[in-house]
């Protein structure tokens, strides 16, 4: 790696954060939606699996590798820029 491409690795390691703790809120919201839908009907047998389309756990988990990549990227940018 040349001397001054630690940034490149900031910059995609802050990307994947932010789309991470998107990817979590998001599966969040999706997970509070289908709890609220569940919560209003008599009888659970109404429900069926069609109505969920994404799956929120894997959307919550998917968020939270995604923060950990970034967050590793920007460590190694960040000794990067240190020793070089």
């Amino acid at each position: 790696m040349s001397q001054g491409d630690w940034y490149i690795l900031l910059i995609v390691g802050g990307v994947f954060i932010v789309l991470g703790i998107g990817a979590v809120i998001w599966g969040i919201r999706e997970e509070k939606k289908i709890f609220e839908e569940l919560s209003k009907m008599p009888d659970l047998r109404e429900f069926s699996m069609e109505h969920i389309e994404p799956q929120p756990g894997a959307l919550k988990i998917g968020g939270w590798i995604a923060s950990g990549l970034g967050l590793i990227m920007i460590i190694v940018g960040i000794i990067l820029w240190r020793v070089g």
